[in-house]
């Protein structure tokens, strides 16, 4: 049987547009219904029941017209939809009762009458459907499961489906009455022998959308979801939800697109439970919403969670109470506490649990962005708060908006993600040959898979990160940490570290955020080396300046000789000498490596993509090679330090100007120096 029912309702509708397999898809109003019922106990039929439907928008199509053969005159006298469904439910719930049955389920051949035509209609007039319309079995689908062998469902037709039973087709040749008689004649053969076939696959229409979480770590089939554009500004997740009435949409599966600003842009991406809604959703493309028509387009899973996705705790915490209604708070006070928020929103519209249905959004350093969101139990007590809109909050008027479980997720992922200094515009310089792809320099990518340390003590180094990160330095890249320094080339407190994985740079933040280093708590957050790139640069040392004329070109290297051979001593000249005798062929000579440890964090304040990066990385390969262990006793630190440690993030100095700064402080360090191109 068909679920709990005891009885069907087979069931057939047509609109003044197209009909059949794009019945729906030109938002056509319907103007026919018919139905009949089948007793599955008995496997007797009711009486057969055609009802006309008088559109607001008195026109038929073409093909309308030549399909159904029915006229602008026929159903001009008809009665509007919703008296003709409250006569389909008099009639059907009378017949039911005098068949001494308790239940019916509607019958279909196609889900489109019911999930294309009859909701969308009914959401656009404001009607409520009989329960009855929320679930329905489809008799192709049924079909298929009673004859495996008759072929694909969607190739399904009522005559192939006759012919494969060996039915003869009905003679009927009013439209409508022919299709539910002979959707009743498949139904008694499916229940009589040999098939004896039990109607159990009740397809359901959600009657509301569920609010819900998506994680960044949830797989999403890219073959449910679609973006809808042209949405206007104010619309929420409901309007979207009613917009693709009849269509069941994934628990939290509306994300509103917000632009550069945080401000909705009028696209949205929804995700559906299966492909098959999907493609459905699909043929709603240019369906109007009011006076706006919407257009609809294939996405892809990934999109949906760069929007959706999160992995905030306290977002989960804030969205953990279900059936709760959202609304958004925009141009709060920076100084706003939880209770002046309350109070502003005042007892005819109460937060659920009091300030912790509160949320307000801050920047990654704990500074408040202006925005919060609110949690209320009905939707009463969210029409209360928007009548708050415009009104004032110390100084400020607050705007108040409809929201999503996704955009309180996409908001909190745009402002922790927002580089905590804005980028500044470089200055122009002559382009000078650099490292193309040094060791330690990161390429630039989206993928978080970096933390940002911030709040270090000035004094604290790499060893100290290293045991701050206790057993997660092992998660660690090669050269992966990098401290960034401030104006005046010192620590400014912060540092970026390269992590193996984005989970593996998850793991970090969740476990060492607020550790504490030295009496020091130190945040910790998730970033990408893309983020780390658009570290704003600080203002030089001295005036950016052309590179000086002998490092504006290079000599090629001479035939036969390696670039590993740049970081080699002459084979001609024994090491100890190599220090003090004059440049060669390419400078291949070391300036005296006793203050290069003296210097070295100096030297990691140029920008790494200088020649002065070469320098650097040459300097202490010379140093070390020459003095070895017994000589240098900074040795030892430095090798464990180099196994994590990247050139310090001070972006900012190009080469010209790095030069000349250490010509001018440090001369000793520059003659002979080789300058990679």
């Amino acid at each position: 049987m068909a679920s709990h029912s005891d009885t069907l309702v087979v069931f057939f509708g047509a609109t003044a547009g197209a009909n059949g397999g794009k019945l729906g898809s030109d938002e056509r109003e319907i103007i026919l219904l018919v139905w009949q019922i089948v007793d599955l106990h008995e496997k007797k039929v009711g009486k057969l029941h055609r009802c006309l439907v008088k559109p607001d928008t008195l026109e038929l199509t073409e093909q309308c017209r030549e399909e159904t053969g029915l006229t602008l005159e026929d159903v001009v006298k008809a009665e509007p939809l919703d008296k003709v469904l409250q006569q389909f439910h008099q009639s059907v719930s009378s017949e039911v009762k005098g068949l001494g049955r308790s239940s019916y389920t509607l019958c279909v051949s196609s889900p489109l009458v019911v999930r294309q035509a009859l909701h969308p209609e009914a959401s656009k007039k404001n009607l409520v459907l009989p329960e009855c319309f929320f679930s329905f079995v489809d008799l192709r689908k049924e079909f298929h499961k009673c004859c495996p062998n008759a072929g694909p469902v969607q190739k399904l037709t009522l005559a192939s489906m006759l012919e494969f039973v060996g039915l003869p087709a009905v003679s009927e040749q009013t439209v409508g009455v022919r299709e539910v008689r002979s959707m009743v004649q498949l139904t008694l053969c499916m229940l009589a022998e040999p098939h004896n076939h039990k109607f159990t696959c009740v397809e359901t229409v959600k009657y509301k959308l569920d609010s819900g979480t998506c994680s960044k770590t949830e797989p999403v089939d890219s073959e449910t979801v679609i973006r809808a554009r042209g949405l206007p500004w104010q619309s929420s997740d409901q309007d979207i939800a009613r917009f693709f009435k009849g269509l069941n949409i994934a628990k939290g599966g509306v994300a509103l697109c917000l632009n550069a600003q945080g401000r909705r842009n009028g696209e949205a991406l929804v995700r559906f439970i299966n492909s098959e809604h999907r493609d459905l959703a699909l043929e709603r493309h240019k369906h109007h919403m009011g006076s706006r028509y919407i257009e609809v387009y294939k996405a892809t899973g990934e999109e949906f969670l760069k929007i959706a996705g999160g992995t905030s705790n306290e977002v989960t915490q804030f969205l953990s109470k279900e059936n709760q209604v959202i609304i958004r708070m925009r141009g709060l006070p920076f100084t706003a506490t939880h209770q002046e928020v309350l109070s502003f929103l005042g007892p005819e519209s109460p937060v659920t649990d009091g300030s912790e249905g509160l949320l307000f959004v801050k920047y990654p350093d704990g500074r408040p962005t202006g925005d919060a969101f609110v949690l209320f139990s009905c939707e009463e007590y969210a029409q209360n708060a928007l009548k708050k809109h415009k009104q004032i909050l110390g100084k400020r008027y607050i705007e108040l908006f409809r929201s999503t479980a996704a955009e309180v997720q996409q908001v909190l992922n745009r402002y922790m993600s927002t580089p905590l200094i804005s980028t500044l515009p470089s200055s122009p310089i002559v382009p000078v040959p650099v490292l193309t792809t040094p060791p330690f320099l990161p390429a630039s990518s989206s993928t978080r898979d970096c933390v940002r340390l911030r709040g270090l003590p000035y004094a604290a180094g790499i060893e100290d990160i290293l045991e701050f990160m206790g057993e997660h330095t092992a998660d660690i890249k090669p050269h992966g940490v990098h401290m960034v320094l401030n104006q005046q080339g010192r620590p400014s407190g912060d540092a970026f570290i390269q992590m193996k994985s984005p989970d593996k740079a998850f793991m970090v933040a969740q476990k060492c955020h607020k550790k504490t280093m030295k009496d020091r708590y130190v945040e910790v957050f998730q970033c990408s080396t893309e983020e780390m790139s658009i570290f704003p640069p600080p203002p030089c040392k001295l005036p950016c300046l052309s590179p000086p004329t002998a490092y504006t070109a290079f000599p090629t290297l001479p035939a036969g000789l390696s670039e590993v051979a740049l970081y080699q001593p002459p084979l001609s000249q024994p090491a100890a000498d190599h220090r003090t005798q004059p440049s060669s062929h390419s400078g291949l000579l070391c300036p005296s490596a006793t203050p290069v440890y003296e210097y070295e964090h100096e030297l990691h304040s140029v920008l790494p993509q200088s020649p002065c990066f070469s320098l650097h990385r040459w300097l202490l390969r010379s140093s070390t090679r020459s003095h070895g262990s017994s000589c240098c006793p900074a040795t030892s630190w430095c090798s464990r330090r180099l196994n994590y440690a990247g050139p310090a993030w001070c972006p900012g100095q190009d080469a010209g100007s790095a030069l000349q700064y250490w010509s001018q402080g440090h001369p000793q360090l520059l003659p002979g120096i080789p300058i990679r191109p």
